[in-house]
């Protein structure tokens, strides 16, 4: 890092900071962004990856923030192909209350008027049966089948991040913000430290914005901030082949009636998720505890009775903290609102809140208030489309028009790059995943890789696809990317310790990071 002014500058590499740095500089702020881990190290990588409008909002009442997701979920699938798909999901009716199918159907009528669409929600039980072959048939009357989508979650914030780089943004990871710079009560930059060498530099920015999520209250030199309550949502991660599923399918909780879904991504189904308080410490990774893990266990066992499910068909957990809002009421973290909050005090705008789904109205939000901090901005803070359209790359014959419309979507203007950085073999897809040998060698290659769990849990997510986080490829990951990094071999060892440790303590299935 070297010393110098910027118009803006963002704390925090998920997905709304990565949101208002692309935003900023699309509208001609110079912008610099800095995250103290891995980018989509936190919340960003770990939520449900789901794009969806939000109809437990919708029963909640909120009207605004149901609108405002179903809005941003329709600007996602239309800008995005490849990156943010549609999803159908399916919910069983086994007759227990007609008065509440009449009411999710009520609530799915206005769900599809928010998105302007018009379909048929309501299946008999044969169909119904045909669409989720696998669910119980006891007492089946028939279901309820609505359309939201999925992204991979830290490919997203990739994405976003490039966009930003594509219109002057620059990123650094690994950079922590060791203090805010004040003068005359006013904040005027922050301190830099280089998380791997340890170096510092001053760094003055007009305004600073603090987009650190979960993390907002921690941020030192800061004045007022809000109160946050942190909630994990933890997620199960079963094979494919264990568990196949064409729709996603969702389901009351035996237990407690709580909303828990399963879903196909990525190759793998997804099962989630809890929504608890996290009351261990933010500096450390959040993992899955035994009782989320028995509770999910016990849901999907009721859901598929005739799969036989148990703890072990589990690949791999993982565990995200959500930063949701302090009513102060301590009501049940399911009813905790979802909405964002912005602060503001002179040079500094804070942001947390909100969910994945509207990072760009979170986004433009946050530059209005960026905005009466600098009197001679006057943006046009009309949303824009999320991303430039992209053609697919072009490659031989033998590669699926579905791939490269895939890369295109997950790598945007480097997608043909990547293809043509492929060598033999490397645009074959990995076993079980949806990804290719060849965004490994691109992500060493060109992605601000410095650790390996960067390159397996973010930029790939082979370390929560394969069992035992990929241990059986690491031989052929090794040839492909260990020249990409220019990592010597003792260099290598250590990052494959440190990863494998990482992987057991808080992304295997059981008994290695019980509560």
């Amino acid at each position: 890092m070297k010393a110098g002014d910027w118009d803006l500058l963002v704390i925090g590499g998920g997905i709304t900071g990565a949101g208002i740095l692309l935003e900023a500089s699309r509208r001609g702020l110079r912008s610099l962004l800095v995250e103290q881990r891995d980018f989509a190290w936190g919340t960003s990588s770990r939520s449900s990856k789901l794009v969806h409008g939000g109809l437990r909002y919708l029963a909640e009442g909120r009207l605004r923030l149901t609108r405002e997701s179903v809005r941003e979920r329709e600007a996602l699938l239309r800008d995005a192909p490849g990156l943010v798909e549609p999803q159908g999901f399916a919910f069983a009716d086994y007759g227990a209350s007609r008065r509440k199918r009449r009411s999710f159907l009520a609530g799915l009528a206005v769900y599809d008027f928010l998105a302007g669409r018009r379909e048929p929600h309501w299946l008999d039980a044969d169909r119904f049966a045909m669409l989720a072959p696998n669910i119980a048939q006891a007492g089946l009357q028939g279901g309820i089948r609505y359309m939201d989508a999925k992204t991979d979650d830290a490919r997203l914030v990739l994405r976003v991040l490039d966009e930003a780089r594509a219109h002057g943004a620059e990123t650094r990871n690994y950079v922590a913000v060791e203090s805010l710079l004040r003068t005359d009560g006013r904040v005027i930059g922050a301190r830099l430290r280089d998380a791997r060498g340890g170096s510092t530099v001053d760094v003055l920015a007009r305004v600073v914005v603090n987009a650190t999520g979960a993390w907002a209250g921690g941020l030192a030199g800061q004045g007022t901030s809000p109160r946050l309550r942190p909630l994990r949502g933890s997620h199960l991660v079963i094979p494919g082949w264990r568990l196949p599923l064409a729709q996603a399918v969702s389901l009351m909780h035996p237990i407690d009636g709580r909303p828990v879904f399963a879903f196909p991504w990525e190759g793998v189904t997804l099962a989630g998720t809890t929504d608890v308080d996290h009351g261990e410490g933010l500096h450390d990774e959040a993992r899955v505890t035994r009782a989320e893990f028995d509770y999910l266990m016990t849901a999907l066992r009721a859901q598929f009775p005739q799969l036989d499910l148990s703890g072990a068909d589990v690949v791999a957990t993982y565990a995200g903290v959500r930063p949701v809002l302090d009513s102060g009421r301590h009501g049940a973290p399911s009813k905790a609102t979802r909405e964002h909050l912005v602060w503001e005090e002179p040079g500094l705008v804070g942001v947390t809140g909100g969910k994945l789904t509207t990072f760009r109205a979170i986004a433009l939000d946050t530059l209005a208030h960026v905005a009466r901090q600098l009197p001679h901005w006057r943006p046009v803070l009309a949303p824009q489309p999320v991303f430039a359209h992209r053609a697919p790359p072009t490659g031989t014959h033998r590669v699926p028009a579905a791939l490269l419309q895939r890369l295109a979507g997950r790598h945007g203007r480097h997608a043909q790059e990547l293809v043509d950085a492929a060598r033999e073999g490397e645009l074959e897809l990995i076993p079980g995943t949806l990804t290719p040998w060849a965004e490994l060698r691109w992500a060493a290659r060109a992605e601000s890789v410095h650790r390996l769990e960067d390159l397996l849990l973010r930029r790939t997510r082979l370390g929560i696809q394969l069992q035992a986080g990929g241990a059986a490829h690491l031989a052929r990951i090794r040839a492909i990317c260990q020249p990409e990094l220019g990592w010597n071999d003792a260099r290598w060892d250590a990052e494959q310790r440190d990863y494998l440790a990482l992987w057991r303590s808080h992304y295997s299935p059981l008994d290695s990071h019980d509560d």
